[in-house]
């Protein structure tokens, strides 16, 4: 008892600070608990829809109205998802979608990288009053040029094809341009100059050096158009009018009309599943360059 006490009272010993230290240790165990518990109720509420829609797709039209309601079908009629491919032109609409997808995201892609670089990096007159023209452009809705785009487009002979909803994002997405232009303010020109140095054009500096350092940054917002472009049904429903010329949304949107009436429930629920694979799997193949770019912002932040 003697020695302990001695201890408890030896010079150094700070039992207020060692107290404080173990006050903060469990506040901050405790803070840990309480946001981890938010997050994951959080996390549930966001998922609870998605695992509905499954859940939905795999019940007989009976089940869909069932009380209680139940998240585990008994049956799962997994002949919904063979029965989808039959009562509409779903895979000519996953087709086209993904011509449309593809083409205006990758070429997009390319050409707002390059753009972006330019106005970020290039010497060129009244670069800063294009810029801002460009931005200006962000503010005008889609309504707005809605008419006058489609005449043009109608005089060309474009209408009920793919074509009016590719070309305008070829040349590339505004919010990607100003996203990646101020992602490259912070690479040093000093790179640049010396590659010029070495004989290196533009083209060359940007597919070598530009590009791979930006490559976390164009991943998230490649991500973000391609679930735009996806998930698009103003401008499919305005030029497409022939089925087979159709995207994904407009054929799951013809469901949602012909069989509501019929409550199958269960086929448009398969059907919209469906329509979420692709960009799950764009997610997965460039989740981790979006975590790298999340990295690097809070990084340079």
């Amino acid at each position: 008892m003697t020695t302990q006490t001695q201890l408890l009272t030896a010079p150094g010993v700070d039992l207020a600070g060692s107290s404080q230290v173990g006050m903060r240790s469990r506040r901050y165990r405790l803070t840990n608990v309480i946001v981890t518990i938010l997050l994951s109720i959080g996390g549930i509420v966001m998922i609870a829809p998605l695992l509905w829609t499954f859940s939905t797709s795999l019940k007989t039209r009976e089940a869909v109205f069932a009380l209680p309601p139940q998240w585990i079908p008994d049956p799962m009629e997994w002949g919904n998802y063979l029965r989808v491919w039959e009562a509409g032109p779903l895979a000519t609409g996953i087709l086209n979608s993904v011509i449309v997808s593809a083409s205006v995201t990758v070429i997009g892609t390319i050409t707002s990288s390059i753009a972006a670089f330019a106005f970020a990096k290039m010497r060129l007159p009244f670069k800063d009053v294009l810029f801002l023209v460009l931005l200006a452009a962000i503010m005008i809705p889609f309504p707005t040029i809605m008419i006058p785009q489609f005449k043009m487009f109608g005089d060309a002979g474009l209408v009920d094809t793919l074509w009016p909803l590719i070309l305008p994002g070829l040349f590339g997405n505004i919010v990607m341009i100003f996203f990646l232009k101020q992602y490259l303010d912070s690479v040093p020109d000093s790179i640049i100059e010396a590659a010029k140095l070495d004989g290196a054009g533009y083209l060359r500096i940007f597919f070598s050096l530009i590009f791979p350092a930006i490559r976390p940054a164009i991943a998230a917002q490649f991500i973000l158009w391609f679930m735009a472009v996806w998930n698009d049904y103003l401008a499919p429903i305005i030029y497409l009018n022939s089925p087979e010329k159709q995207t994904l949304q407009l054929v799951i949107a013809s469901f949602n009309a012909t069989y509501a009436s019929q409550t199958d429930y269960p086929l448009i629920m398969a059907a919209s599943f469906i329509a979420l694979i692709p960009v799950l799997v764009v997610f997965v193949v460039f989740q981790r360059q979006i975590i790298e770019s999340v990295a690097l912002t809070g990084a340079k932040g």
